[in-house]
């Protein structure tokens, strides 16, 4: 039996950008004309938005909130290390990068080969970046053809109807869950060559399509019933996860079992006007997690996950899955707020 351990973070694209421009996605988001006039400054919001938002647009705070991200990520870092992987699985969103028009799975493994990505060509990304680099910047992604491989086996042999891909689509970029996760892990540039197995599921659902996986103004909504086809649910996808758990504990290979998201998005969630996250439906799962309640997390329907902006916390559904299928053990957590942000976020390992 292969040892495991699991852990999740965010993929955060902000964290990419200067801190003078980490509240770009409110600041976008104030133009929309049909959000209520008291809204459209600060003047009108709730007294934590205005103290974060400050006297500069948010960038005295823009650079708290990734001193604290930076320093969780790190620590999850060290914990891969000292853990010494043969590969890391990465539950993570496709936010209409390979999932498009011509087919739109559930789950996709990504049994890839090593791959070369540039990640400043990615539309989510973009120039300046906190790092100096350019567009030209190439990283190397180690992949994970055969792990892949023997993962998507076991799925199909298990039920689960998954597809899987040996390669991305030429045109479109690498998706940004798997390519950020690399990078922010390696955030000090001190090198991370652990193979990677990316597991792209379709958290977007309903807005995949119509949304291009993105921001939309609100004369641009669509209803449900005229939308895309939804997600797979949070109880499939804690299956899915579960049933990706047992295959590799009878592998051959020490895994670390990534989700990789924020939690509720600000652009997502209607009901807050899409200016901020809906941090009490985020702490009341959070509280579940670190008691290690996953059947709240089973039970939580997808249409509550959708009115809170949660839709990419299906990647960490899939991890609960995983972690209570292995009986793993929540060894540290921290859950971290925002108003102005678009995310909140959250980290935890587990062993």
């Amino acid at each position: 039996m292969a040892e495991t351990i699991a852990v999740g973070l965010t993929h955060y694209p902000p964290l990419t950008w200067p801190d003078d421009h980490m509240a770009d996605i409110l600041r976008w988001t104030l133009q929309d004309p049909d959000i209520p006039e008291a809204l459209r400054s600060p003047e009108g919001w709730p007294a934590p938005a205005v103290a974060e938002y400050g006297d500069d647009n948010g960038t005295a705070a823009a650079a708290r909130h990734r001193a604290v991200l930076l320093e969780s990520t790190r620590r999850l870092r060290r914990a891969i290390d000292e853990f010494g992987p043969d590969v890391i699985v990465v539950w993570g969103d496709d936010q209409y990068e390979n999932f498009r028009e011509e087919c739109v799975p559930a789950f996709c493994v990504l049994a890839l080969d090593d791959i070369k990505v540039q990640p400043w060509l990615h539309p989510f990304m973009g120039i300046p970046n906190v790092w100096g680099e350019d567009e030209g910047t190439t990283v190397d992604v180690p992949g994970a053809r055969e792990v892949g491989r023997h993962v998507a086996r076991g799925l199909l042999d298990a039920g689960f109807d998954t597809a899987y891909a040996y390669q991305t689509r030429a045109d479109q970029p690498f998706p940004h869950a798997f390519l950020n996760t690399l990078l922010f892990l390696d955030y000090d540039r001190a090198g991370f060559d652990v193979p990677i197995l990316p597991i792209a599921v379709n958290c977007y659902g309903r807005h995949l399509v119509t949304r291009k996986g993105g921001l939309a103004r609100f004369k641009d909504a669509v209803p449900p019933e005229e939308g895309d086809p939804p997600s797979p649910s949070p109880r499939r996808c804690s299956a899915m996860g579960a049933a990706v758990a047992r295959i590799l504990r009878d592998s051959p290979w020490r895994a670390v079992l990534v989700a990789s998201s924020s939690w509720s998005h600000a652009f997502l969630t209607d009901k807050t006007w899409r200016l901020w996250p809906d941090t009490a439906a985020d702490r009341r799962l959070y509280e579940a997690l670190a008691a290690g309640d996953f059947a709240v997390w089973r039970d939580t329907p997808l249409a509550a996950i959708e009115e809170s902006g949660q839709q990419e916390m299906l990647n960490w559904f899939c991890l609960a899955g995983a972690v209570e299928e292995l009986g793993l053990s929540l060894e540290w957590s921290e859950f971290v707020e925002t108003w102005v942000f678009n995310s909140n976020k959250c980290f935890a390992l587990w062993r």
